[in-house]
């Protein structure tokens, strides 16, 4: 089922979001629903919190897109992360233009470390310590701050900010459009 994503002024989003334990009603459907809905709206990361709920729950997925069809195939790579926490980062890092499904319309060059270190249980409560890169530890470091209150914005410059506050005032007032379905304040 496809379900509404949160838009950036719900004060969910700027929450700290709860751990999870594996007697959690219904996960594994709603870890599908998320995934369903994550591709839906053409991301490749989605955090509870964008779905109104406050829970330390994230799914990555990557999907190859075709530009003669402009269609995306099967998932390549999928990742659930429940309870996920980042144990460390590497010195190196770079600047990649993220967006946000829950900040429409905005993307800005954000500044990540490359490489982390990484803490979560799987679908099946499968305990993982895992060394990640690329953009798998991009995305997942951007969706583990959604379960910390955070959303990409607060990671650009204040110049930055500044420039794009009109336009972060219209998606927080509920002035944009997108293609998949949005809960409405």
């Amino acid at each position: 089922m496809i379900l509404p994503i949160v838009g950036l002024g719900d004060p969910i989003l700027r929450k700290v979001a709860a751990p999870i334990s594996p007697d959690y009603p219904n996960l594994k459907e709603l870890i599908a629903n998320m995934y369903e809905t994550m591709y839906a709206a053409d991301g490749v990361g989605l955090a509870a919190p964008q779905i109104d709920l406050s829970i330390r729950l994230v799914v990555i997925g990557f999907r190859p897109y075709d530009e003669k069809t402009e269609t995306y195939g099967t998932a390549t790579e999928e990742h659930t992360l429940i309870n996920p926490e980042i144990l460390g980062v590497s010195t190196e890092k770079n600047y990649f233009c993220e967006g946000c499904l829950s900040i429409p319309g905005i993307h800005e060059d954000v500044l990540r470390p490359v490489d982390i270190r990484i803490h979560y249980f799987d679908a099946d409560w499968n305990e993982h310590f895992e060394e990640i890169s690329g953009m798998y530890s991009r995305v997942a470091q951007h969706e583990i701050d959604h379960l910390d209150g955070k959303v990409f914005t607060d990671r650009v410059s204040q110049l930055r900010k500044t420039l794009i506050r009109r336009k972060v005032n219209d998606v927080i007032a509920g002035k944009y459009r997108t293609t998949y379905r949005m809960k409405r304040k």
